[in-house]
């Protein structure tokens, strides 16, 4: 008996040209593909990358995202992966997630974020994006209304790929990048989600206890006023991957235990991507009202976003072992913070010698704000001025190495100088010899 194989290797291959379907492609495409912009992070990087690649200099300041060189991911969350690929825990996992991941995210939000959720308000997935997009498919149908600072990462996109109307609160240093309880008051009064995170991407900036207290209060006061007439609730996404990440004493807090009645309106999104440098392993989850997070697990299911089960198994391993997970924590956030603290120096140094720039303290996640204040200034060894952040970007790039992503990134419109430094990705040594190259380019 012959076996039929699907190789294909005693025919020509069709070749398809790369222009196939691009006349067809404008009937084609459906409206909301068409009007989706791509990631304006992701194309700075791919310039920078080349830029590398090539042989230039360049410290990359510019992606939300570990190295494995510089931040690898805990050995023993390493080690339990390849024991669960061993063992053949490579099937589908359940479409919740794994019973002892779940059981281990509940462990962590009781005994270190002090509430007392029940297992079925956890839902595991692949990673926060997913969560994220999960949380805007559930809650808002199109036309409806979603409302967010800028700047903030991705909220515009999400909000283009369900069809939702923006309100975008701009937020400055006055307010530590961060929408007060007050400011949010009159945009949400039509709005059915508000989207914040807290350390923020891209400032890296931490809301405090008083005004997360606030915003809590707010959800409760606003939602009753909806009850009364009939209308829909404003539920809040609270983004907080970056929670183990803090400095200088700033500390993450949460709504839910300072205002417990606000919990049937607030849906928390989580990962270990930046908590444990592993971005790639792809291991999330949503925590909030039982009732939503089952719509939302058949949200993740239809387009099979589950975390890898390996993955799941070794994370459940991970957050279960307090003490692994707190003496990584240590190192880790050791290493990020004089990353930082050295960044935020070099700024205060050229600062110093009259170059017009100025940086906010680290408080949190792994970013830095800080602002070329170059508009209308002279460029460096040019009859020109700066016009743009993009210029002043690709003067940074050019001249020093020194890579950024502007704030045009994440929302913001106007050229005002502000830009994300990112050191996840960087030595303590590529930063210091970064500000070296930026202070000459600056005639030092």
């Amino acid at each position: 008996m012959t076996v039929g194989t699907t190789s294909g290797t005693d025919r020509a291959a069709v070749e398809i040209p790369a222009d196939c379907g691009a006349r067809e492609a404008q009937r084609g495409l459906s409206a909301m593909a068409m009007g989706l912009v791509g990631s304006e992070i992701l194309k700075i990087a791919g310039q920078v990358r080349a830029l590398i690649a090539g042989g230039r200099e360049v410290c990359n300041l510019t992606v939300g995202d570990f190295a494995p060189k510089q931040f690898p991911i805990p050995q023993f969350l390493a080690d339990e992966t390849h024991k669960a690929l061993e063992r053949g825990e490579t099937n589908y996992p359940p479409s919740d997630g794994m019973p002892e991941l779940r059981k281990a995210v509940q462990r962590v939000y009781r005994e270190r974020l002090g509430i007392a959720y029940p297992l079925d308000s956890i839902l595991i997935a692949s990673g926060a994006r997913p969560c994220i997009y999960a949380t805007y498919r559930a809650i808002v149908d199109p036309g409806e209304t979603v409302c967010y600072p800028v700047p903030s990462w991705n909220n515009n996109h999400y909000a283009h790929l369900v069809g939702a109307k923006a309100i975008e609160i701009p937020v400055g240093p006055d307010t530590n990048f961060l929408p007060t309880a007050s400011m949010l008051k009159n945009a949400l009064k039509d709005a059915r989600l508000l989207a914040l995170s807290t350390p923020v991407n891209p400032t890296g900036t931490v809301m405090n206890e008083s005004e997360v207290r606030a915003l809590g209060e707010f959800l409760v006061e606003e939602n009753a006023r909806r009850e009364k007439s009939g209308r829909r609730p404003l539920y809040l996404m609270y983004d907080q991957v970056y929670r183990d990440l803090t400095f200088r004493g700033f500390r993450h807090e949460t709504p839910v235990r300072l205002v417990p009645e606000c919990a049937p309106y607030v849906i928390f999104v989580d990962a270990i991507s930046k908590s444990f440098c592993a971005t790639g392993l792809r291991v999330g989850w949503i925590v909030g009202p039982a009732a939503i997070v089952s719509r939302m697990r058949d949200v993740v299911g239809h387009v099979g976003a589950w975390a890898p089960r390996a993955e799941q198994v070794a994370s459940a391993k991970l957050l279960e072992n307090f003490e692994i997970a707190d003496a990584f924590h240590t190192k880790m956030l050791e290493q990020v913070s004089l990353r930082l603290e050295a960044s935020y120096q070099g700024i205060e140094k050229l600062r110093a010698r009259g170059v017009p720039v100025e940086a906010v303290p680290p408080q949190g996640a792994i970013y830095l704000t800080i602002r070329f204040n170059l508009i209308g200034k002279p460029v460096p060894g040019s009859a020109g001025v700066f016009k743009t952040n993009e210029e002043i970007r690709e003067f940074l790039l050019d001249k020093a190495g020194f890579a950024l992503v502007p704030f045009q990134a994440f929302g913001v419109r106007e050229d005002s100088g502000w830009f994300r430094l990112s050191v996840g990705a960087v030595s303590l040594a590529e930063i210091q010899a970064a500000f070296g190259r930026l202070e000459k380019a600056f005639g030092g």
